[in-house]
Formats: C-alpha cells, sequence, structure tokens
C-alpha cells in the first residue's frame, strides 16, 4: 500500500503540489479480504473508496432473495453508493470485496472539508460523480433495449479485466441474463 497510488488521481497540473499533499495524506489504506463488505445494506455510507488492488462488486437483493450486481470496481475505481454518501440516508445496496482488496478510504467529514476548500478536488469529485451517473444510465437503458449477446460483448469491450477475473454468475446478473445464457453467448462467441 503506496500513497504513490493516489497520485494517478490527484496530480499536476490538475492539482498544485501543495493541494496534492493535502489531499493525499487525508486518505488512509485499508486491506478487505475477499467477501468482506466495504458497505452493508441498512448503512449509511459514510466512506469514499478508492481500490488500488482486486475487484468489489455492488449488489442488491431481489423480492426473491437473489442477489443482483449492480456495477464492479476494479484498480482505480471510486467504490461508492453516492445517493447515501450525500443523501445521509441508509443504502440499499452492498458492496462487497470479490478478491482480496486495497482501497484507499476518505471519511464524509474529511471529503467535505477538502471539497469546500480544493476547488481542483470539487471539480475532480463532480466529474466522478457525473461519469459514474452516465455508466448507470448507459447500463440501465442497455438492460431495456440491447440484445443479451450485445450487452456481454460490450462489457468484454470495455472491462475485459472484468470478464477474466470476476465470476460469471456476477456478471450474468449485472447484464440481466442467467448463467446458462451467458454460458450460451460465450460459446456462440468463441465458435463464432
Amino acid at each position: 500500500m503506496s500513497p504513490h497510488f493516489l497520485n494517478i488521481h490527484f496530480k499536476e497540473p490538475d492539482f498544485s503540489a501543495e493541494e496534492i499533499e493535502k489531499i493525499i495524506t487525508k486518505f488512509k489504506p485499508v486491506s478487505f479480504s475477499k467477501n468482506d463488505y466495504l458497505l452493508a445494506e441498512g448503512k449509511v455510507e459514510n466512506l469514499y473508496w478508492i481500490i488500488e488492488s482486486g475487484f468489489a462488486r455492488s449488489y442488491v437483493v431481489d423480492t426473491t432473495g437473489n442477489d443482483i450486481t449492480t456495477n464492479f470496481y476494479s484498480v482505480g475505481d471510486v467504490a461508492i453508493d453516492w445517493t447515501s454518501f450525500f443523501l445521509r440516508q441508509p443504502t440499499r445496496e452492498n458492496i462487497q470485496a470479490l478478491t482480496d482488496c486495497v482501497c484507499w478510504q476518505l471519511d464524509f467529514d474529511t471529503f467535505q472539508e477538502l471539497f469546500h476548500s480544493i476547488q481542483n478536488f470539487r471539480e475532480k469529485g463532480r466529474a466522478v460523480l457525473v461519469n459514474s451517473y452516465f455508466t448507470l444510465k448507459k447500463h440501465s437503458i442497455s438492460i431495456v433495449a440491447d440484445q443479451a449477446k450485445e450487452r456481454y460483448l460490450t462489457l468484454v469491450k470495455e472491462k475485459p479485466h472484468l470478464v477474466q477475473n470476476v465470476s460469471l454468475k456476477h456478471i450474468a446478473t449485472y447484464l440481466g441474463i442467467t448463467d446458462t445464457s451467458l454460458s450460451r453467448i460465450r460459446k456462440e462467441i468463441s465458435e463464432g
């Protein structure tokens, strides 16, 4: 765990050397084992996480008790329930480590302090939030408007590292299909 990892997110010329120092010293490294929770349903999101290594996912439990993956997180991603974080409401999602993970944590109060005192931190935060919204919107439209095979091919193209490192069961629920359908799609593509 090296704070140098954070220099990927907070670097010149976007931030001054003083701002980088102030920001990076506020983050704390935390290690998670596979299946540990970064956030559990019913809790208020108090932590902003940046993943240095490993994979995590967010999921909700549907009305029949199945867990449905809503997002994946990997190196460099911010893993957070933005709604819970900003509105201070209990989350309906869980964020769980799929592998051993190293993350950098910033608590809500410190995030607010940096957000209000460093304009570039505020702009970076807004950019991450907006990008997260666009990704969510694109995925929800794809679930309705695209064929399952098309959704899978898009995931392979945009996030090949996920397909290689995450269980097919979680990928299937994220794509809104069954494991069997995903296996059939993968077989078709490999024979293609």
